[in-house]
């Protein structure tokens, strides 16, 4: 069974400003691969590179993942730290609450979030939200 990696997307307003960011990202790479660099290297590599998606908190909810590609050994401030390669694919999944937290933290698989599925994902992202609090989505 994957086991996933949750992560606050600082700085992001919504799910359209993280794809755009990511978007203009990938266009200013040498090398288009996404990464998010860490200092704590997950222990549990070969549980989270069995499918394992990276799941974006957003303004205070969780509202995308993007499947993790892998972790590789990376320098930030010339310490070790872990790069997470992650596909730049953006699969909604139901918004939940999540308080805010630092890093990032493991998330078991029935724990996740479920897909989208083709129309609900169509939705605004007010709206999705306010069906999601009342159980509707």
């Amino acid at each position: 069974m994957p086991l996933h990696i949750i992560k606050l997307a600082v700085g992001a307003d919504s799910i359209a400003d993280l794809a755009a960011w990511q978007e203009r990202r990938l266009r200013q790479l040498k090398k288009p691969q996404l990464t998010h660099v860490t200092r704590m290297t997950p222990k549990r590599r070969d549980e989270i590179l069995a499918g394992g998606s990276l799941y974006w908190v957003i303004k205070g909810y969780t509202g995308i993942r993007q499947r993790i590609v892998d972790l590789k050994p990376a320098v930030k401030d010339g310490h070790p730290a872990c790069a997470i390669v992650y596909d730049p694919e953006i699969v909604p999944v139901s918004r939940r609450a999540q308080r805010a937290f630092q890093g990032w933290r493991y998330l078991k698989d029935a724990d996740a979030p479920r897909d989208l599925k083709r129309g609900e994902a169509d939705l605004p992202e007010d709206l999705q939200q306010a069906l999601g609090e009342l159980g509707l989505l």
